[in-house]
């Protein structure tokens, strides 16, 4: 038995040598099923991003099938005037990036209260630490200002 599996691998290796033209064209045809996948999902990431940039979010329920049936130019204002038709954005809606608009959100809450609650628990810690009636005197007189 064990003549016949050598039998066999030697008839594959010498049919491989006899056609190394075929075992090329085989790489090859790999290499290019690879190479057609690669740029399918290049595609693809750059309608998406052309999506986003236009201010439309690709994971939203609504805009799914907006996303789908889109057929027009890839342009950001090609986009926008299509989603507007399609009532996906109004005209004057702006097409930040919504976590940078919260991050702006967030910004300016801080900005507004930080003088405010920042200085109470300083003055606090001050008044208990102060040891004479002439410190605690001197920190109120700053607290005014």
């Amino acid at each position: 038995m064990s003549e016949f599996e050598d039998l066999d691998e030697t008839e594959t290796e010498s049919h491989q040598e006899r056609n190394p033209l075929r075992s090329r064209m085989r790489e090859l045809e790999s290499e290019i099923k690879s190479l057609r996948q690669q740029a399918a999902e290049a595609e693809q990431a750059k309608r998406e991003l052309a999506f986003v940039k236009a201010g439309i979010d690709p994971s939203d329920t609504a805009a799914k099938y907006f996303v789908k049936g889109y057929d027009g130019e890839l342009s950001v204002d090609a986009i926008k005037a299509a989603a507007v038709e399609a009532r996906l954005l109004t005209p004057n809606q702006p097409t930040s990036d919504p976590s940078e608009q919260d991050a702006w959100n967030r910004t300016n809450q801080i900005a507004a209260g930080a003088g405010s609650v920042s200085q109470v628990p300083d003055l606090e810690a001050r008044l208990n630490a102060a040891t004479t009636e002439e410190e605690v005197l001197q920190i109120l007189r700053e607290a005014q200002q």
